[in-house]
């Protein structure tokens, strides 16, 4: 801290936390901006956009899975990742089908070309780790902080939703 910061905790007149420079959340948003900037470049050798690696990921991962299944692990509600599957059906990537267990659910997998592409997609880690100039622990560290600010997040959320608190 310099001499002429602020610690958050300390009382500071109210138009001062109403300053940009001391929002985190746009602090979260400056870097998300500029990663999807390094991220475009990178993926464009791959033909994907950042939300269909963002798919992919998951589906090299997990192997085939539900619509619902792969929006959890996304965050993405199906009116989202819906028109994200469809362009990635069209590149041949992935396939969708309907559950022959319970037609109301879309399955989705890989194809070959889909599976084949995560190998030319390992590159774009090593990519990004150079592009942060982080050292691999100092990511790590920062992400597991990311981790715990969105738990956080997610909990007060459902506290300040009406019809949350019970009693």
């Amino acid at each position: 801290m310099t001499p002429t910061s602020t610690p958050l905790s300390a009382p500071a007149p109210s138009e001062n936390w109403l300053r940009l420079d001391r929002q985190i959340c746009f602090s979260l948003h400056a870097a998300s901006r500029a990663f999807n900037g390094v991220y475009r470049v990178i993926l464009k050798e791959l033909g994907l956009t950042y939300p269909q690696y963002l798919v992919m990921l998951v589906l090299w991962e997990q192997g085939e899975l539900p619509v619902k299944k792969l929006g959890e692990h996304l965050r993405l509600d199906s009116g989202t990742l819906s028109p994200l599957l469809k362009r990635l059906e069209t590149a041949g990537l992935v396939i969708r089908e309907r559950s022959a267990r319970d037609e109301r659910s879309v399955e989705i997998r890989l194809t070959e070309e889909g599976a084949a592409l995560r190998e030319r997609a390992l590159q774009v880690p090593r990519r990004i780790v150079s592009a942060t100039g982080f050292e691999l622990e100092e990511i790590s560290e920062l992400r597991e902080r990311l981790d715990q600010l969105t738990g956080a997040l997610d909990a007060a959320a459902l506290e300040e939703e009406p019809g949350a608190r019970q009693g």
